[in-house]
């Protein structure tokens, strides 16, 4: 599997991403959705990653999305994971872990103290809460525009203060990445 940077106007992003925004709007009260549209996901201040086989097949996404310039704002959280999505064909596989590994990498990389995530309450993201918790996310209570929603779930992992060079992270936290190319962003 291959992580790396990625365009999400790619054609089959695309189509995982509409997937996605259909099960959230239909999991979800429509004022309760916060799943961002390939468009949103191509803002500057947004780092969006897929993972594909060895033959370039889609097997999911992930974003991180910068709150606050990279330093530690007034609620502690610097960046937010956006955009989770692992294609039916490849559950069960590691690729969550992997995308997460990934994102969590690269936040540690540019010093974030802290990575934030919104995720829903019904048993449709029950499995969602299970990954983040099993590495490490606790449940906190809304940050950045957020507020109280019975049918959100938000959660929260501190990261190491110091910021490192991708060259010095412990190999075990580097994601197994391919350069980026002219049409694949290589960051925010």
């Amino acid at each position: 599997m291959n992580v790396s940077p990625d365009s999400p106007a790619r054609d089959d992003v695309l189509l995982l991403l509409d997937e996605h925004l259909a099960d959230m709007f239909a999991t979800s009260p429509a004022e309760s959705v916060h799943a961002l549209d390939h468009t949103a996901l191509l803002a500057p201040t947004i780092t969006f990653w897929t993972a594909r086989d060895d033959d370039g097949v889609l097997l999911g996404c992930g974003a991180l999305k910068e709150l606050d310039g990279g330093s530690a704002g007034p609620d502690g959280t610097s960046a937010e994971i956006k955009s989770m999505r692992t294609a039916g064909h490849a559950r069960g596989c590691g690729v969550a872990s992997a995308l997460l590994g990934a994102v969590l990498a690269e936040a540690t990389r540019r010093g974030y103290g802290r990575v934030s995530l919104e995720t829903g309450a019904e048993d449709y993201f029950a499995a969602a809460r299970r990954l983040y918790a099993r590495h490490g996310f606790v449940e906190c209570g809304p940050f950045g525009s957020y507020v109280l929603d019975p049918n959100s779930v938000f959660m929260t992992l501190e990261l190491p203060a110091a910021k490192l060079p991708a060259a010095e992270l412990p190999a075990a936290e580097l994601p197994a990445a391919e350069p980026a190319t002219a049409d694949a962003p290589a960051g925010s």
